[in-house]
């Protein structure tokens, strides 16, 4: 599978054995396509290994990760996330199977190499901001990658202040101590200061942890921005599956370190009930679309939404093609209840769209109009209603 030089016919078991180690480290797979950025295969990893304090964190972990896109990583505490992107960018060493980064290829046992060019290429961000702020300026911060991947100084100043930029903050952040920043604008820098090398590959462990929803939305916004528009492959570890629903291209759920999942927002979607056993809460578009393709069918045959304008609007056709007109000019309007199920909503009060309940269309009583101002329902819902009971 990966790319080896093998030694001459008259050399020794051993040359052969260092050669082949040596050329696995730099080599590339031959038959992987090429847009191929991370493979692993059968990967495991055990903190102490092989001590009687052994504790397993990964177990048979099987990935392919095109170039390009943006993979959300959920799980729950302890499940192997934050393992997984450390093996990745080479801070750990697989204690069985194979982990191959780019051109780079990571085997058990093999002597720890020289992983600068790795580091460069992919970037680690890590959950708490303070472990890559430590000098006395935010520009210094900022510089000191890229001066220690050898690039000269006026270079790494241009470097550090276009990924501040990058990260939507204002050069004038440069000569401030990191600690009088906030929380918000100290998780950006540190993001930052892994974007100052130009990495191919942008890992993330939960990067918007302690940020409120703009926050939030607006860093999600650029990542997107990064992966669409510069090429980059982005990794993002969340708790929130709902925050990347409109941008992931494929999900992997770890669970007990295994990648029990790996698949897109329907595949996902299929899967839903399974996501609480797996430690993972059912992010309510999930399950805001299941519960209206129970109520009509012929949603089910559609791929999921990912926006909640885009939900509205598959809900509204489909309400439409049954014939309740009414509720459909609802809907088109934008079912406001359905965008309280998506994060980037700006309403924090308003409800998800539920879907009416049953009731015999023979009952008078069930029979409401939607322009009734005495009725206290909301609007889109009386709409709904009416599709349902007459």
């Amino acid at each position: 599978m990966f790319e080896s030089t093998l030694a001459s016919a008259s050399a020794s078991a051993v040359q052969s054995a260092s050669e082949s180690a040596a050329a696995a480290i730099s080599g590339s797979s031959k038959t992987s396509p090429p847009d191929l950025v991370i493979e692993l295969r059968d990967a495991d990893y055990a903190y102490q290994a092989g001590t009687p304090f052994a504790a397993a964190a990964l177990h048979g972990v099987n990935l392919r990760i095109r170039r390009g896109t943006l993979v959300g990583i959920a799980g729950g505490t302890g499940s192997g996330k934050s393992t997984l992107l450390q093996l990745l960018n080479g801070l750990l060493l697989p204690t069985g199977g194979s982990v191959r980064v780019l051109d780079h290829t990571l085997l058990p046992g093999m002597r720890r190499p020289k992983l600068n060019d790795l580091r460069r290429r992919v970037g680690l961000a890590f959950q708490l901001p303070e472990r890559h702020l430590f000098e006395d300026t935010v520009e210094k911060d900022l510089m000191f990658g890229p001066l220690n991947f050898g690039l000269p100084s006026a270079q790494a100043q241009a470097r550090a202040a276009e990924a501040l930029r990058s990260m939507r903050l204002g050069d004038n952040l440069l000569p401030r101590h990191p600690l009088t920043l906030s929380g918000g604008q100290m998780r950006k820098v540190a993001i930052a200061s892994v974007l100052a090398a130009q990495p191919e590959i942008l890992m993330l462990d939960e990067p918007t942890a302690t940020l409120d929803s703009a926050a939030r939305r607006e860093l999600i916004g650029t990542l997107a921005k990064l992966c669409r528009e510069e090429g980059r492959t982005i990794l993002m570890v969340t708790h929130r599956i709902e925050e990347l629903m409109e941008v992931a291209d494929e999900w992997i759920i770890m669970h007990e370190g295994r990648a029990v999942f790996r698949g897109d927002a329907d595949e996902l979607g299929d899967r839903q009930g399974e996501l609480e056993g797996w430690g993972v809460a059912v992010p309510e578009p999930l399950s805001c679309w299941a519960e209206w393709t129970s109520r009509l069918p012929q949603l089910a045959a559609l791929p999921m939404p990912r926006t909640a304008e885009e939900m509205a609007l598959r809900i509204a056709e489909a309400v439409s093609a049954s014939g309740c007109v009414a509720a459909a000019d609802r809907a088109n309007k934008g079912l406001a209840e359905s965008e309280a199920a998506y994060p980037r909503s700006g309403s924090s009060g308003a409800k998800r769209p539920m879907p009416p309940e049953s009731a015999d269309p023979a009952d008078p009583g069930n029979r409401v109009d939607p322009t009734d101002p005495t009725d206290p329902t909301d609007p889109a819902e009386r709409s709904l209603r009416v599709c349902v009971t007459n």
